[in-house]
């Protein structure tokens, strides 16, 4: 990462963007397919597509790792939907289902639902485990991106 731009892809087409983290907040645009790189929701990401947000991006990501079983997950989910809105474009939220994505929650070593995990450049910067509200998750975040 460096002070000039910041490396970000995007959610349709995954291409690579350089943006000036200035600019994040200016409701920024894929120069390759020209679709948003922020809506202000979380991503659904699989294994394919993962690593381009968790290790190639400049911004951090936090990741909700859950299943469609788990009580405490869906009812965190909109929570974590509404957190969306407040944290981008300061981090990307994504959402992984552990039941469909077993090896990227075999290699973060998911043991409980839900647990969230901040990443920047491919380091964890902070977990937790089980289901917060909207304002817990965004001060949670802050406090723990604010803190690496």
């Amino acid at each position: 990462m460096t002070a000039a731009t910041w490396l970000l892809p995007c959610p349709d087409c995954g291409a690579m963007n350089r943006l000036p983290p200035e600019r994040l907040g200016q409701s920024p645009h894929c120069g390759r397919c020209h679709q948003p790189l922020f809506r202000g929701h979380p991503l659904a990401l699989a294994t394919g597509d993962f690593d381009r947000h968790a290790l190639r991006s400049d911004l951090p990501l936090l990741v909700d790792f859950w299943a469609p079983w788990c009580g405490p997950c869906l009812a965190m989910a909109p929570h974590f939907e509404a957190a969306a809105a407040v944290l981008e474009p300061r981090m990307r939220l994504a959402k992984v289902d552990t039941e469909a994505e077993t090896a990227l929650a075999a290699r973060y070593g998911i043991r409980s639902i839900p647990t969230l995990v901040l990443i920047r450049g491919g380091r964890e910067l902070a977990r937790h485990s089980g289901a917060m509200t909207r304002d817990p998750i965004v001060a949670w975040a802050d406090q723990a991106l604010a803190g690496a």
